[in-house]
């Protein structure tokens, strides 16, 4: 319903506020708004500003629902259509070319003396942000006449590269053509991408850079078994990790990010470790005037969990570059970034807990948990682009230390190596004579997570199937 009223234009130049009820309307409050349901009810006088913008993302968001299909096409028809659209308040210039020729664009918008520079994609794989600055530019586009926008357009001039590593992106892999890391590039100087990223940022001089990337579905807030879905970052600038005006700046900017997010993804945010790195983009900018904040997005316990994170990605720098435009960033707090858990890595993607383990090999049964991981590829099927997710074991055992953005007591079922191609939910079966199928698929770790979890019957030896885990799946149709 949702989709179908954006195409339609329904809301365009719409309030905060009328968004709200719109998309309380249109979605409902739980779906919409965790926040609403559980009972922060916004006062009379209208949303909390992370709260409006998570609505308006609702009802006019233009990013596509699976990012990593997105091309070096793509961008740049969104690019175009942006400039086309509103030629007086978006401009764009070619600022270099990529190892095998695709351009490299600059976006900006706003005439303030505050120059602010993002950049997004310079790992191909890790695209979630390039959507989200897409539904940036939407909608300042369709709000600029609004007091927070057009503060906004006369404090600052917000620069961005949506796409610093197209190659990458071509083949959905962190390192550009050449092989090399462009965020490990900023001495040497020896990717193209690189040069142009570091001829913007000298030419305009930036207060604040911000630093755009995915990170594994591994990452958890600390030890609180949730995924951190935004991992924060005030970049050092030495080994020290000296104090300086511009790092208290990203420091702040952090917080206002955080507690942006927290009502819309309430323990869902963590910190990045901030070892200096040398030969870092991020820790160079900032020794070189640019402080950095950067922004990781990782896991998050929704199928699929793009929209999402594009979501929490939107709000979380309309939030920042709001607060740096209304000088509100400077009244935050720098213990609020602080105080966030450390990134770490201590949940899976799936835990099935508690279950008698058949490991396939002929060795006795046992009780313990299963931990599963996914990873994504991008394949090419009957002329489209399609999401792989692979699933694998990763550990078994006493996992109790880990959680997992999706969990299954299985205690009194079993779990064994998927045996039977044809089973479903729901159907009777015994297990087989393992010690009779060689080469058969194991229960261990590294194997592909092929599985099934099985509900003993009263007639000794047979089993419900409870449910079916297959390795391979398809999640972008």
């Amino acid at each position: 319903m949702r989709t179908a009223i954006r195409s339609a234009g329904v809301f365009p130049g719409l309030s905060r506020r009328a968004i709200w009820r719109a998309a309380l309307a249109v979605a409902g409050a739980v779906v919409v708004l965790p926040a609403v349901a559980r009972g922060q009810v916004p006062p009379a006088s209208g949303p909390p500003a992370p709260l409006a913008l998570a609505a308006a993302w609702d009802v006019e968001h233009v990013s596509p629902p699976f990012p990593p299909l997105m091309r070096h096409a793509d961008v740049e028809a969104r690019l175009r259509a942006v400039t086309a659209a509103s030629p007086d308040l978006f401009s764009m210039e070619e600022i270099g070319r990529s190892v095998e020729g695709r351009a490299l664009r600059h976006l900006w918008f706003g005439s303030g003396p505050l120059h602010v520079l993002l950049w997004s994609q310079m790992h191909g794989d890790e695209p979630s942000a390039t959507a989200a600055l897409f539904d940036t530019f939407e909608y300042v586009r369709r709000h600029r006449g609004e007091p927070e926008v057009r503060s906004l357009l006369a404090a600052l001039t917000v620069h961005v590269v949506a796409m610093l590593n197209p190659d990458g992106a071509e083949r959905f892999q962190r390192r550009n053509a050449q092989g090399i890391d462009i965020n490990r590039d900023a001495l040497a100087l020896q990717t193209p991408e690189g040069r142009a990223l570091k001829a913007l940022r000298d030419r305009l001089e930036p207060r604040l850079g911000f630093n755009l990337h995915n990170q594994s579905w591994r990452t958890s807030a600390g030890r609180t078994g949730r995924p951190a879905a935004v991992s924060l970052l005030a970049v050092a600038f030495d080994e020290a990790r000296s104090e300086s005006e511009g790092r208290v700046l990203a420091k702040k900017t952090c917080a206002v990010i955080r507690d942006a997010l927290e009502p819309i993804a309430p323990g869902l945010v963590a910190r990045y470790d901030d070892e200096f790195e040398v030969r870092a983009f991020g820790d160079n900018l900032t020794r070189w005037g640019t402080s950095t904040v950067l922004i990781e997005t990782g896991p998050y316990p929704a199928d699929p969990p793009d929209p999402s994170l594009v979501r929490l990605n939107f709000v979380a720098i309309m939030t920042a570059l709001e607060s740096l435009a209304s000088g509100t960033v400077g009244a935050a707090d720098p213990a609020r970034y602080e105080s966030l858990p450390m990134n770490d890595s201590a949940i899976f993607f799936q835990l099935i807990r508690n279950a008698t383990v058949v490991t396939g090999t002929g060795i006795a049964p046992f009780k313990g948990d299963v931990g599963l991981v996914a990873s994504r590829t991008i394949e090419e099927a009957g002329g489209r682009l399609e999401i792989h997710q692979t699933l694998r074991i990763d550990d078994l055992g006493d996992l109790r230390v880990f959680g997992a953005l999706e969990t299954i007591d299985a205690e009194g079922w079993t779990i064994a190596p998927l045996y039977d191609l044809a089973l479903g939910t729901g159907d009777e079966t015994r297990l087989p004579d393992w010690s009779a199928r060689q080469g058969a698929p194991s229960l261990a770790p590294g194997e592909p997570a092929d599985l099934v979890l099985l509900k003993p019957l009263e007639t000794p030896g047979a089993y419900r199937v409870e449910r079916v885990i297959r390795s391979l799946a398809v999640v972008s149709k």
